[in-house]
């Protein structure tokens, strides 16, 4: 084991349902999801939450979102990963994505969708979480990716939080 795991899950930002005619994984982000996604970038800069992975679902506002944040963070375009199964899975779904990733990664980004992410806010707080908002994003601590069910909760942040 190489040391300490932190997992920062996002919950994409605000998608658009102003084109009917769009199958959902094409959805767009809307104005304010395009105007979310950086500041929550440059939070996680401030916070130095800069990462070696960057992984996301296929859907388009998903992967909007995951691209914004590494362009906010400095995170090469070219080594963001999409994963097929991160789009509607279940927060087991997503602990088994993170399971798999190398040891050599200390620190990684999961994009992915609700309720996914506020089931796995649940399972990793001890307090309840009715609701991880758009482009909200948990910080979750381990001591390794396959112990992530077991990790500590140590930041929940939200673009109204304040």
């Amino acid at each position: 084991m190489s040391g300490p795991k932190t997992l920062i899950v996002i919950r994409h930002a605000k998608s658009s349902w102003k084109h009917s005619e769009l199958e959902d994984i094409e959805r767009p982000l809307n104005k304010r999801g395009a105007r979310d996604a950086p500041v929550m970038g440059q939070r996680l800069l401030a916070r130095s939450l800069i990462p070696d992975l960057i992984i996301s679902s296929p859907a388009v506002r998903a992967l909007t979102t995951a691209q914004v944040i590494a362009d906010e963070v400095g995170f090469s375009m070219q080594k963001l990963v999409v994963d097929d199964e991160l789009y509607a899975c279940t927060f087991q779904c997503v602990l088994q994505v993170v399971a798999d990733i190398n040891d050599s990664v200390h620190r990684a980004i999961v994009v992915v969708h609700n309720p996914a992410i506020t089931d796995l806010a649940n399972c990793v707080s001890s307090m309840t979480i009715e609701n991880v908002p758009t482009c909200g994003i948990l910080t979750i601590e381990a001591s390794a990716w396959d112990r992530m069910e077991d990790g500590t909760l140590v930041n929940f942040d939200y673009p109204r939080k304040v």
